[in-house]
């Protein structure tokens, strides 16, 4: 028993005088991993089209079914996206999001992706379900070139 204690004893006074790792947070962030999943992204082309084509492919792969997803045919006057339908109705519930990534894996057009934001804390429950205008990408920050839009519906 004595043994034991003088063992604690030991790794306390081994770390007394390391120094502090303390950041001010606020003022002082601390780098993060590039493989941090923060809050999701809705991108789009180079020439404002959203990349999201309603195939809800993301929806299927949530594991929490935290994605809702109501696709709508495109417009050929006044395209939204580059496809044939585009998501009219997008919205995520962060509050039953696990972060895995399945929703980013899954997009065949890489229109969801996970972003830096991590700082989500809110007052309100129905600021954690965010809707598509929440996420739009709104910088254009060239995430690709489109491509040829669809000018002939097949009916």
């Amino acid at each position: 028993m004595l043994a034991d204690f003088a063992k604690g004893m030991l790794i306390t006074f081994r770390h007394i005088f390391k120094p502090r790792v303390t950041v001010e947070y606020p003022e002082v962030k601390r780098p993060q991993s590039p493989i941090f999943r923060g809050r999701h992204i809705l991108q789009r082309y180079e020439n404002g089209l959203e990349r999201c084509v309603g195939c809800a492919l993301c929806a299927a792969a949530c594991p929490p079914e935290a994605i809702y997803l109501e696709a709508r045919e495109n417009d050929p006057a006044a395209p939204v996206s580059a496809g044939e339908r585009y998501s009219e109705v997008y919205q995520i519930h962060l509050l039953r999001c696990i972060w895995c990534g399945f929703c980013e894996e899954a997009c065949p057009e890489d229109a969801i992706v996970m972003g830096p934001e991590f700082e989500l804390a809110n007052y309100s429950r129905r600021a954690f379900v965010l809707n598509k205008n929440d996420m739009l990408d709104t910088a254009d920050k060239g995430f690709g070139t489109p491509p040829d839009l669809i000018v002939n519906f097949p009916l």
